[in-house]
């Protein structure tokens, strides 16, 4: 499941950020998960890290970076 385009559109925020967030996040979800649990999402961690992040179950920040 993903959630659903219409609520996509209507994103307000900053699109870069939550692609960011989803994308680290697919990245620790895919380290951390068993076999199992990434069987029951098909392998699908991007669409797993984007529905967190989408609907606040998981918050992200961005950090500046030193110069």
């Amino acid at each position: 499941m993903i959630f659903p385009l219409k609520d996509l559109i209507e994103y307000d925020d900053n699109m870069y950020e939550i692609t960011s967030a989803s994308s680290r996040r697919a990245y620790q979800l895919a380290q951390q998960m068993e076999k199992e649990e990434k069987e029951a999402w098909n392998g699908k961690m991007v669409a797993l890290a984007a529905l967190q992040v989408f609907t606040e179950e998981v918050q992200f920040r961005l950090e500046a970076e030193e110069l």
